[in-house]
């Protein structure tokens, strides 16, 4: 061979050997992070069920001391949490020791402090599992139920931005009245042999309290979070306008997202990408009424969007409402650790791990199984829907290399 031809094909190996080990360590580096998320998955998995068991032996704080350590600036509680059967206990055991009205919003809901002043938020049972909720998807009263089954939905997904929240029974007789406040009191009513009251928000009425079973209120309870952690409230910008006749820009103006995009906080940190990750959450609960969303305060982007308030879902399991998607179909990037999430569980995973980490609340069945398929339907629609964008531009644009250190100190 000769010297010419020597040279040629000892560069072109050359260039083979680099493109090779520059190729095998990005795929490295993908399929660490991949590995990653498939550990943290089986690690959610085998934590799914949660016993509500009173003891904390390792620890000589109170669960609402565990509870208000977890928070952090990018989750509200940990990935592993061997408390969270104690905490969630407290909340659905504790003594009430005041109840009083709901802070300012427009849905019944009553605020409680329990033993060791801890303050939980308690939304009323006002539909049977099995109802369906007609009209706007944002139609009917709060769902106290979608309350709890968001929140396991959180764990699932691996978000943890969601408070905690679970079920509870209260006897508005004996634990409700003696310790409510005159304001509270006030609302009180006795219909048929059921005791009920109706509160006070914007749209709570004297003719629709809600009532108990005789004296017994199914309920959740919410836990509140520190407030030490004060938050900030902010318009969505892909809020509805709730009015008849008048769409919002992002209804109708397919480049909507680069303008958000442009716009702070949106324009750079983790922002966006969690306003893509709440999409993907409202969509497989059927909510489409986040129209603000709260996150800690002077945070200039860097906090996590919390997932508050979240009762109005699973109203009706039949409607899929795809313009809840919108971020996500607009803006056509997602969270490479969602991605990977949401194809872990694909082939009916997402029902049963739902269903598992509910099957210990105390108001368990939380969810009718029409909603459970629902939700496995809706998860092929939003692969489907990343499968367009990535045919589009390209996996590279589309899927967004994002993790986050969260740091428990």
């Amino acid at each position: 061979m000769k010297l010419k031809q020597r040279v040629v094909l000892l560069a072109i190996l050359l260039v083979i050997f680099i493109f090779t080990k520059v190729f095998l360590i990005d795929n490295l580096d993908t399929s660490a992070a991949n590995r990653e998320d498939q550990r943290a998955f089986q690690r959610m998995l085998a934590g799914l069920r949660v016993a509500l068991d009173p003891r904390l032996e390792h620890t000589l704080q109170s669960p609402w001391e565990i509870a208000a350590q977890w928070v952090v600036p990018r989750e509200v509680y940990p990935e592993d949490t061997p408390e969270l059967g104690a905490v969630m206990h407290a909340m659905t055991t504790k003594k009430i020791i005041k109840a009083d009205v709901g802070y300012k919003g427009t849905q019944l809901k009553a605020l409680l402090i329990l033993e060791g002043g801890q303050k939980v938020v308690f939304k009323p049972k006002r539909y049977a599992r099995d109802y369906i909720v007609e009209g706007e998807p944002y139609a009917g009263y709060d769902r106290h139920n979608a309350e709890v089954a968001a929140f396991h939905l959180d764990r699932i997904l691996g978000f943890r931005r969601a408070p905690l929240v679970v079920g509870r029974f209260v006897n508005l007789r004996t634990e409700i009245k003696p310790v409510a406040t005159e304001q509270l009191l006030s609302t009180f009513m006795t219909v048929g042999n059921n005791t009920c009251f109706y509160g006070k928000c914007y749209y709570c009425r004297e003719t629709e309290p809600a009532c108990a079973d005789g004296d017994i209120m199914e309920g959740s309870v919410t836990l509140w979070l520190p407030d030490v952690w004060p938050l900030q409230k902010h318009r969505h910008p892909w809020g509805r306008t709730y009015r008849e006749g008048k769409l919002a820009r992002w209804e109708y103006d397919e480049s909507y997202c680069d303008a958000v995009k442009k716009t702070s906080p949106y324009d750079s940190g983790p922002r966006l990408l969690d306003i893509i990750d709440t999409a993907i959450f409202d969509y497989l609960i059927g909510n489409a009424d986040r129209h603000h969303y709260e996150s800690f305060q002077d945070d200039e982007g860097a906090s996590m969007l919390i997932l508050l308030d979240n009762a109005k879902s699973f109203g009706n399991p039949a409607l899929d409402e795809r313009s809840i998607l919108a971020p996500l179909y607009q803006c056509c990037i997602i969270r490479v650790s969602t991605w990977n999430r949401l194809n872990y569980l694909k082939n009916g995973v997402l029902k049963s791990a739902l269903k598992t980490a509910m099957s210990h609340d105390p108001i368990s069945p939380v969810l009718s199984d029409p909603h459970l398929d629902a939700l496995d339907q809706r998860l092929l629609s939003i692969l489907a829907t990343v499968k367009q964008c990535t045919d589009q531009f390209g996996p590279d644009v589309v899927l967004v290399e994002d993790r986050m250190t969260l740091s428990h100190l």
